[in-house]
C-alpha cells in the first residue's frame, strides 16, 4: 500500500509518518508539505526506513504539484490545514483558501487522476481519510457526537466543515474518511505550542505560570497526539474503519486542567486569571461509533500523559 500525507510535516503529520513506517504492511509513504510553518524536524529527528518515505515541499493549492503526488498512491491522509488555537478570526482569506480550496483542489485532482488511471486500467486512489476538527459543531451545552447538528462559529471550523462538504464528490469514486479531532495535546518531533494544553505545560514548566482567560469554566475535549495518530493509522488497514469519527479521550473544564492536572504536577505554579468575571461557551464530546475493537493505545488519565509529556523537555 502507498499513502500520501498532505501537511506531513506538521505536528500531526510527522508522528502519523512515523507510525506508518513501523508498519509492514505499508510499502511507501509520500509526505507533500509546503514547509509554511518552518519546522524542519521532521528531516532530522528519529530514523526512517530507508527508502519507504519521501518528500515533495507542494503546496495545496497547486495542482500539477498534487497530481504528480497522487501517481500510484492507493490512500490519502489529508492532514494540511491553516490552524492556529485560540481560533481568532484574523486572515480569514488565508483560511479560505487553504482548509476549503486546498481540500477542492485536492478532491478535483483525485477525481482528474482516478478518471485517468480507470480508462488506462492503472493505479486509483482508494481511500481518503480527512482529519477534520471539533470546531465543526460550535459550542453546545450538550456533549456533541457524530450526529449532532453543527453550527460552526470560528472561521477555521467553518472553512473546515466546508471541506469536508467538498469530500461529498468523492464519494462515487473512493471510500472518505472524517475524523473530528478535540484538542490535540502531547509530544511530537514537530511540535506545536499554541493549542492550550501545549502552551498550558511550556509556560507551567518553565515559567512556573499559566494564564486563564476568561472565568475557567469553559469545557473542552482533548486527545493525546499518541491516540490520535495511532486512530488515523487503522484507518489504512481497517476494513470498517468508521465515515465519521469523533476523536477525543477527555472532557475537562480549563479550570480542571490548570488545578487538578498541571498544577499538581508543578505544586509551585502560579494561576492567573485575564478578564475572569467573563464566561465562555465551551464544547464536549462523545461518540457513537464502537472503538472496542480497535488497536489502540492502552489508556491513561490526563496526568500520566501530563508526566510523560512533561519528560520531553530538554531542561
Amino acid at each position: 500500500m502507498n499513502i500520501l500525507i498532505t501537511g506531513g510535516a506538521g505536528y500531526v503529520g510527522t508522528e502519523l509518518a512515523h507510525v506508518l513506517d513501523a508498519n509492514d504492511a505499508i510499502d511507501q509513504v509520500l509526505i507533500y508539505d509546503n514547509l509554511s510553518r518552518g519546522n524542519y524536524n521532521l528531516f532530522m529527528e528519529g530514523n526512517f526506513r530507508r527508502g519507504k518515505i519521501s518528500f515533495i515541499q507542494g503546496d495545496i493549492l497547486d495542482q500539477r504539484s498534487l497530481l504528480k503526488a497522487l501517481q500510484g498512491i492507493d490512500l490519502v491522509y489529508h492532514l494540511a490545514a491553516k490552524v492556529t488555537t485560540p481560533y481568532f478570526d484574523r486572515d480569514l482569506h488565508h483560511y479560505e483558501q487553504v482548509n476549503h480550496w486546498g481540500t477542492t483542489e485536492l478532491v478535483s485532482c483525485i477525481l482528474r487522476h482516478n478518471k485517468k488511471e480507470e480508462e488506462k486500467g492503472g493505479n486509483t486512489v482508494q481511500k481518503l481519510i480527512y482529519l477534520s476538527s471539533a470546531a465543526v459543531y460550535g459550542f453546545s451545552d450538550e456533549p456533541c457526537h457524530e450526529g449532532s447538528p453543527v453550527h460552526p462559529v470560528s472561521h477555521y471550523g467553518i472553512t473546515k466543515l466546508r471541506a469536508e462538504k467538498e469530500l461529498d464528490l468523492l464519494r462515487d469514486t473512493c471510500e472518505v474518511h472524517v475524523v473530528r479531532s478535540a484538542n490535540i495535546f502531547g509530544y511530537s518531533r514537530s511540535m506545536r505550542f499554541d493549542s492550550v494544553i501545549n502552551k498550558f505545560m511550556f509556560h507551567a514548566h518553565f515559567k512556573k505560570a499559566i494564564q486563564l482567560f476568561g472565568d475557567g469554566r469553559q469545557q473542552r475535549s482533548f486527545v493525546s497526539i499518541q491516540y490520535l495518530v495511532q486512530l488515523l493509522s487503522l484507518g489504512a488497514i481497517q476494513i470498517d474503519f468508521p465515515a465519521l469519527i469523533n476523536a477525543y479521550q477527555f472532557n475537562y473544564s480549563i479550570n480542571e486542567v490548570a488545578f487538578e492536572f498541571i498544577k499538581k504536577l508543578i505544586p509551585e505554579l502560579d494561576i492567573l486569571y485575564v478578564n475572569n468575571g467573563f464566561s465562555t461557551k465551551g464544547i464536549t464530546l462523545e461518540s457513537r461509533q464502537d472503538v472496542s475493537k480497535m488497536q489502540l493505545p492502552k489508556a491513561k488519565d490526563l496526568l500520566e500523559y501530563l508526566k510523560e509529556f512533561q519528560q520531553a523537555f530538554s531542561f
